[in-house]
């Protein structure tokens, strides 16, 4: 079986992520082509797209969060994403039970004696009204009838798994503030979520998509990605559609016939990622972008720079100045590299009205 190395996943994770080189694709695809982006911090998406398209304009990201062809919500490791509409409506009863089992890995103690069905009817009850309603407006809408529960338990576990919603706009808008309020996906996009699928096809086409966007990639790491537990049936369902490779870890890695595996000696261009990207995230084994050492990064969200595919620094901007802070010395070629495109972050968070970068 063929091995492969570091480098050689290293670049085929950048193919597949739309970082080797800018990708001609209007943001509604790619966020469809990722798999969705993570979003817990509304402004992310916004450079995340910037980092990967040829011309990403945020306007067009806002005007998909507006006419409601991208949704955000609760989804992978329950964890909010921005997700095109069509992939919520498929995938979301995909992840209900581990939803649960994460929200009530939280709030167990504090949910003992409430009877889940009644919370998730009286929740649907409050939001029946189209009023939007923040976590914490409609934890209290219900509390009465579980006297002594906390509303926050409530609240979350009512967003967070037992009622499929989405987070509406203004918030995830560009340079948008706004506090995060729900109604349910059925109200918003006007479709109910697709019901379990026969043979579990939903589980099927995410172990493709998966693979599509972050492949060659072992079974742990869809699981890491995705936060299912239940979906070795899915990947056995689908073996014999997949090639497999090995990792110099000895794992088996799967993927699809024709994705993009490029020569590993491939250029890879300066990349600035914002937080808890999924190119870093998307994996249980992250050395194929990031040591070991540094790996702590990845989940405190700090925001990462790429210098030949992998973590080479953190960055952050402030008064029209995005400061780079290396994990290790820079070559002077490297250095100019990543000033230049620090600069031009530094423009487009700016509207043009700064291009100053700096490394700390």
């Amino acid at each position: 079986m063929v091995v492969l190395d570091d480098r050689a996943l290293n670049r085929a994770s950048l193919a597949r992520q739309l970082l080797l080189e800018p990708a001609e694709l209007a943001p509604h695809d790619a966020v469809a082509h990722l798999c969705g982006l993570q979003a817990q911090e509304p402004q992310e998406p916004f450079v995340g797209l910037w980092s990967r398209l040829r011309a990403f304009d945020p306007a067009e990201l806002s005007e998909l969060l507006t006419e409601r062809r991208v949704v955000r919500t609760h989804l992978m490791r329950r964890t909010i994403h921005l997700l095109t509409a069509p992939d919520v409506l498929a995938w979301r009863t995909r992840h209900e039970a581990m939803l649960l089992q994460r929200v009530l890995g939280v709030y167990r103690r504090e949910l003992a004696g409430v009877d889940l069905d009644e919370l998730a009817a009286a929740g649907r009850e409050v939001l029946a009204g189209g009023e939007p309603q923040s976590m914490a407006d409609l934890g209290r809408a219900v509390a009465p009838r579980w006297p002594g529960t906390s509303s926050r338990a409530l609240g979350e576990t009512l967003v967070g798994a037992l009622i499929p919603v989405a987070q509406l706009p203004p918030r995830g808008l560009w340079r948008t503030g706004g506090a995060a309020r729900y109604l349910p996906i059925s109200t918003w996009l006007g479709h109910e979520v697709e019901p379990e699928s026969p043979g579990d096809e939903a589980g099927r086409e995410l172990v493709r998509r998966y693979l599509a966007a972050f492949g060659p990639a072992a079974t742990a790491d869809i699981r890491a990605w995705s936060g299912l537990a239940g979906l070795p049936g899915a990947v056995k369902a689908v073996r014999e559609e997949l090639v497999s490779f090995r990792d110099e870890r000895g794992r088996e890695l799967l993927d699809l016939p024709d994705a993009p595996r490029p020569d590993p000696d491939v250029p890879a261009p300066v990349r600035f990622l914002p937080a808890f990207d999924n190119a870093v995230l998307g994996y249980h084994d992250r050395s194929r972008v990031i040591d070991d050492e540094h790996r702590g990064l990845s989940v405190a969200g700090e925001r990462v720079v790429l210098v030949d595919g992998r973590v080479a620094g953190t960055w952050r901007c402030a008064d029209g100045t995005v400061s780079i802070a290396p994990l290790h010395r820079l070559s002077r070629r490297d250095r100019t590299e990543v000033l230049e495109r620090g600069g031009a972050l530094a423009s487009f968070l700016s509207d043009g009205n700064s291009d100053r970068a700096r490394v700390e």
